[in-house]
């Protein structure tokens, strides 16, 4: 087992953000552009992070209460017909 240490973490975790500037293509932008940018996209990320833990178990519950539903009212027909 590979063990870490915190200069090597801090490596890794510096290699990562060098990634992520290449990949959005912010390491060519001003430093307070970059701010902003990292502003938004940070704020839309806990949106989307909120709305989904606030949002989904809500609507997962409303489903399963549907489908289950129309299982129960297909299992009920059936049942009709054969009788």
């Amino acid at each position: 087992m590979r063990k870490l240490n915190m200069k090597t973490m801090r490596e890794y975790v510096s290699w990562l953000y060098y990634q992520y500037l290449l990949i959005t293509g912010i390491y060519v932008l001003e430093p307070w552009e970059k701010s902003i940018f990292n502003a938004v996209l940070f704020t839309m990320v806990a949106m989307v992070v909120y709305t989904s833990y606030v949002f989904v178990p809500i609507h997962m519950r409303l489903a399963l209460e549907f489908f289950s539903g129309l299982a129960r009212g297909h299992l009920e027909r059936t049942v009709a017909l054969m009788s």
